[in-house]
């Protein structure tokens, strides 16, 4: 089943900081949110966008950004107002680690720039992102918090049996536990 990982980072953004990433109001406004994130889109990827003529102009720039010349001759691009006028700013101008709240996490940066790669051929496919070091941490981790949980649940167990590891001593010698505490704890437990 094929995933879609520029959605899964949508997600994974969302749930680390309970607001959706690119929130626009409506396509023009989602696609202004997405480049002033990740930056415009290559020319050849537009070349076979059906209805990019929509949202970057005939000069190649997003049609929500204004063009400005300066005294020098320069140009210069402006961002633009969203149509309830939240301000968007011109491409790439915004880092995404500051688009996530300031994120400190560089693994978890470079992951979401990875699932938000413009062309599907570049973007980060499932089995890479199974092998990226944040994901990889996460595993690591979360199965090391999920055993030391087991441990600690099996330990607190009121039927959890006490071992022995000596022969010539009593479990409750060995584990500091009496017998008769142990029925009583079950007992209690059941009652």
């Amino acid at each position: 089943m094929p995933i879609d990982m520029w959605s899964l980072g949508c997600i994974l953004a969302e749930l680390s900081t309970g607001t959706p990433l690119f929130a626009g109001e409506d396509e023009a406004d989602q696609l202004a949110c997405v480049i002033e994130v990740i930056g415009m889109p290559s020319q050849s990827l537009l070349d076979v966008c059906k209805r990019s003529r929509h949202f970057i102009s005939s000069r190649g720039f997003p049609r929500y950004c204004s063009l400005t010349a300066s005294p020098g001759g320069r140009y210069q691009l402006s961002g633009g107002r969203s149509g309830r006028g939240k301000y968007r700013g011109p491409p790439a101008s915004r880092d995404l680690a500051k688009a996530l709240r300031g994120c400190e996490d560089t693994l978890f940066v470079e992951f979401l720039s990875r699932c938000f790669e413009w062309d599907p051929t570049k973007r980060m496919t499932p089995p890479q992102a199974l092998n990226h070091p944040w994901l990889r941490r996460r595993v690591a981790t979360s199965k090391t918090v999920h055993d030391e949980n087991a441990i600690n649940k099996l330990q607190r167990s009121p039927d959890a049996v006490p071992k022995v590891t000596s022969h010539d001593k009593e479990p409750a010698e060995v584990n500091g536990i009496k017998p008769s505490s142990v029925s009583n704890a079950t007992e209690d437990s059941v009652s």
